[in-house]
C-alpha cells in the first residue's frame, strides 16, 4: 500500500515537473529570439549611423559628389528605420506558466488532503472506531453555520447598506412608488428568511442517524393548494396595487394638464435638449423633415407659437408646481429618468410620451438634507443606446417659484437671427415656386 501511494506521488511530481519545463521552455526560446534581433537592431542602427557621419566627414566638391552623400544618408535612414517585429510578449507566456503551476499545485494540495482523508477513515475502520453517521451530523452542522451567517449579512445589508443605498423621493407621487416598493421588499423578505430557514436547516434536523428510517411522503394536495394558491393570491395583489398606482400617476384630469409647466425632452446619440414655451405656455410644433444644421431640432416655424420657444441648458422647475414633460427621441429608444423623482418614461422615434409630477424638494434642501454641497438632481438615459449612454444626463434644478420666473427670463429663444433669415429665404423660394406653378 505504501508503495502505491509513493508511486502517485512520484507520478503527480513528475507530470508537474513536465509541465512546467513545457510552458517555460517557448518562453526562454522567444527571450532569446528577443535578445538576438534587439543585436541585429542595434548593429545595423550603429552601421548606419557611422555611415551618415562617414558622409558628413567627407568633402562636397561637386554636385555629384553631394548627391552621393544624399543617397546615403537616405538609404542609412531606411535601413536604421528597420520596423520591429510584431511578437507575443515573452512576460505573458511567464504569467501563463505560472498561473498554470499555481493551478496544478492546487490541485494537489487538495488531492494531498482527500488522500489523508481517505488513509484516516480507513484507519478508523481497521481500529473498529469508524461512526458512518458522523460525517452527516458534521455537514448538517455547517448549514446550521451557513444559515446563522446568512440570516446576519442579511440584517446587515438592511441596517448598514439599506440607509446608504434609500432616500425618500422628491416628488408627490414618489410617496405612492415607495409604499408600493417597501411593500413589495418585505414580503420578499419575509420568504428569502423563511425559506432559507427551511433549506439549511433541514439537513441537520432530519440527517440519516442510527435507528431511525425515513417516511416515503409522495404527495400532499393541502400542502400544493398552499404553495400554489397563496403565491398567486400575493402576486395578483401586487400587481393589481401596482397598477391602479401607475394609473393614478399617467392618468391626469386634462385641466391638470394644461394648467402644468410645459417642457419638452428630446434624447437623441447623446444628449438631450430642452425646450420651455414663451409667453404663449404653448410648445411650437417640430417635424424631422425640416432637421438642418441651424435648425437640429426640427422645429416647424410655421407655426407662429415655436416663435416665442425658449432653450435652456438645464432643466429647471419650480417646487410644489405640477410640470408635464413631452418625452421624445430624435433617433432610437431612449429612457428619461430620475432617479429621485420616481420618474422614468422611455422616449421612442415617432411619438411623444408624457410625465407629469410636482416636485416637493429644492436642490438646496436636497443638499442640506444629503449634507453635500455640490448634490445635484440628475436625469439620465435608462436605456442602453451606444457608446456614449453612461455620460447621457441633464442636471435638474429645483428652485422656488420667483427664481424659476428669473431664470426664464434669462434664457435665450430657439428662433435666433441665423434661423430668421433660414427662414425667410425658405418663405421667399416658397413662393417664387408658387409664382412659377401658376404662371405655368
Amino acid at each position: 500500500m505504501k508503495f502505491k501511494i509513493n508511486n502517485r506521488f512520484k507520478a503527480v511530481l513528475g507530470c508537474l515537473l513536465a509541465v512546467g519545463l513545457l510552458f517555460s521552455t517557448p518562453s526562454f526560446a522567444l527571450q532569446q529570439d528577443s535578445l538576438a534581433q534587439d543585436s541585429t537592431v542595434t548593429a545595423v542602427v550603429d552601421s548606419s549611423a557611422s555611415a551618415v557621419v562617414d558622409s558628413a566627414a567627407a568633402p562636397t566638391t561637386d554636385a555629384t559628389t553631394v548627391a552621393t552623400g544624399s543617397t546615403a544618408t537616405s538609404a542609412s535612414s531606411s535601413s536604421a528605420t528597420v520596423e520591429p517585429v510584431k511578437q507575443i510578449d515573452p512576460q505573458v507566456y511567464k504569467d501563463l506558466t505560472y498561473y498554470v503551476l499555481l493551478f496544478l499545485i492546487i490541485c494537489t494540495i487538495v488531492a494531498v488532503i482527500g488522500k489523508v482523508l481517505s488513509v484516516y477513515e480507513l484507519t478508523r475502520k481497521m481500529n473498529g472506531r469508524y461512526n458512518p453517521f458522523s460525517n452527516n451530523k458534521f455537514q448538517g452542522s455547517l448549514f446550521i453555520i451557513f444559515l446563522v451567517a446568512f440570516l446576519a449579512f442579511v440584517y446587515y445589508g438592511y441596517a448598514v447598506w439599506g440607509s446608504w443605498a434609500w432616500r425618500d423621493a422628491a416628488t408627490e407621487h414618489g410617496k405612492s412608488v415607495d409604499t408600493m416598493f417597501i411593500i413589495t421588499t418585505v414580503i420578499i423578505t419575509v420568504v428569502l428568511v423563511l425559506v432559507h430557514i427551511l433549506l439549511l436547516s433541514f439537513p441537520y434536523i432530519y440527517r440519516m442517524r442510527a435507528n431511525t428510517k425515513a417516511f416515503y411522503y409522495p404527495h400532499n394536495d393541502t400542502i400544493e393548494k398552499i404553495w400554489t394558491i397563496v403565491p398567486a393570491v400575493v402576486l395578483t395583489v401586487l400587481v393589481l396595487f401596482g397598477f391602479f398606482t401607475w394609473r393614478s400617476i399617467t392618468n391626469v384630469p386634462e385641466d391638470l394638464q394644461k394648467s402644468a409647466i410645459q417642457v419638452e425632452v428630446m434624447g437623441e446619440q447623446f444628449q438631450w435638449q430642452v425646450r420651455y414655451p414663451g409667453n404663449d405656455g404653448v410648445i411650437g410644433k417640430r417635424n424631422y423633415k425640416l432637421t438642418t444644421p441651424t435648425n437640429s431640432y426640427g422645429i416647424d416655424f410655421n407655426d407662429q407659437s415655436s416663435w416665442d420657444d425658449i432653450q435652456a441648458s438645464d432643466i429647471v422647475i419650480p417646487v410644489n408646481k405640477s410640470v408635464r414633460f413631452h418625452i421624445i427621441s430624435k433617433d432610437i429608444i431612449h429612457s428619461f429618468y430620475i432617479p429621485d423623482f420616481r420618474v422614468q418614461m422611455n422616449a421612442v422615434p415617432g411619438m411623444t410620451n408624457y410625465f407629469q409630477f410636482t416636485p416637493t424638494v429644492t436642490t438646496e434642501e436636497m443638499r442640506e438634507r444629503m449634507n453635500d454641497p455640490k448634490y445635484d438632481f440628475i436625469m439620465l438615459c435608462n436605456k442602453i443606446c451606444g457608446s456614449g449612454h453612461f455620460n447621457m444626463q441633464k442636471k435638474v434644478v429645483v428652485v422656488t417659484e420667483a427664481e424659476y420666473k428669473e431664470w426664464l427670463s434669462t434664457q435665450n429663444k430657439y428662433f435666433t437671427e441665423d434661423l430668421q433669415k433660414e427662414f425667410a429665404g425658405l418663405e421667399v423660394q416658397e413662393s417664387s415656386q408658387l409664382a412659377s406653378a401658376s404662371l405655368n
